[in-house]
């Protein structure tokens, strides 16, 4: 009796951590976001109505989340530097939702101009009255080997992705803690978690990022309403490489772009949404073998360096033959519908 009770149990545990094991592979996020997902707060429901301001919003990922937050009913302010384009976002969010004109205030933002965060802060709150999600979207690549690449192009970089983050999240931040609520979403990268050979300045810059806004959370532990959240995404197809630094400031990359294994943006987009609704405060966003490479460095430290030893060798091969220095991961596969 007690040996069969004993069989069905080790029958049991094993065909768990077989599911569990079925389940990683087909993961594209951390566990706890797909649990989020199925089990938590919708954002149909948990968005509906609230005022998000979204940097970075003409193209990439924050046009995505523009479009599908507008499908949700949330009122959208669109910020980014090429008024043309952030016209053309606002005008498709128009034509596929309920929003009305007076829904979605376009607002010119040079995130590198810190003295103009504050002004765009009230210019927000006069139109709104309130703001109740900044996402932090706006940001640049970089695509070039450390030895060949000018330190002002690490200057810029730290400028935009990091310094410009910081310092429009410290006026909004200021306006949240007045009213003891609101989130701050921020768009970093797996490669702030990570090793990122031929990016080490973007890797720089959003381990920054990490850093930061890791150590703001507890400072905000006496304003339980106020939820930082950092966004990780890994390879998402999008204009990121396009957009990137090169090894001179005003060089643009000349990688021939090769169709690889990148997850689509709408489901990158929906994923963040999940995160939003259930105001998780990490969110690893990737398809596989990605994934894994992130656990590794978390829990196998010693087992990641030697993977990113290996992929460094191609990612510098790629950049030096012209290639898409990403197909170092896959090799030439297509991208992943939504």
């Amino acid at each position: 009796m007690t040996m069969d009770l004993l069989s069905v149990l080790c029958y049991c545990l094993v065909t768990y951590a077989i599911v569990q094991f079925v389940r990683f592979l087909r993961a594209d996020a951390d566990f706890t976001l797909l649990w989020a997902e199925y089990f938590g707060n919708k954002p149909e429901d948990k968005l509906f109505k609230k005022v998000i301001w979204i940097t970075g919003a003409s193209s990439g990922i924050g046009e995505e989340l523009a479009y599908q937050l507008a499908k949700l009913g949330a009122s959208l302010v669109l910020s980014a530097r090429r008024e043309a384009e952030l016209q053309r976002v606002k005008q498709n969010c128009l034509d596929h939702s309920k929003l009305q004109e007076k829904d979605i205030l376009v607002l010119l933002l040079d995130l590198t101009e810190s003295s103009s965060h504050e002004v765009a802060t009230k210019s927000v709150i006069q139109h709104f009255g309130k703001i109740d999600i900044l996402v932090n979207n706006a940001g640049r690549s970089q695509r070039s080997l450390f030895l060949d690449t000018n330190l002002d192009v690490y200057r810029a970089i730290m400028q935009l992705n990091f310094f410009g983050t910081v310092s429009l999240t410290k006026c909004v931040l200021l306006y949240m803690i007045k009213q003891e609520k609101g989130q701050i979403v921020t768009v970093s990268s797996l490669a702030g978690l990570v090793a990122a050979p031929v990016s080490t300045g973007y890797a720089s810059s959003k381990h920054a990022v990490q850093g930061f806004f890791n150590s703001l959370r507890p400072e905000l532990a006496s304003y339980p309403g106020i939820i930082i959240s950092t966004v990780c995404p890994g390879l998402v197809h999008s204009n990121i490489v396009k957009n990137a630094f090169a090894e001179e400031l005003y060089k643009d990359v000349t990688e021939t772009s090769v169709p690889t294994c990148k997850m689509s943006t709408a489901r990158c987009v929906r994923l963040m949404l999940v995160g939003m609704a259930n105001e998780l405060k990490e969110l690893w966003i990737s398809e596989q073998p990605i994934l894994l490479y992130v656990y590794l460095w978390q829990y196998a430290p010693t087992v990641a360096w030697l993977v990113a030893n290996k992929i460094s060798v191609k990612r510098i091969k790629n950049l030096k033959s012209g290639l898409d220095a990403d197909v170092s991961y896959f090799g030439e596969l297509k991208v992943k519908a939504a």
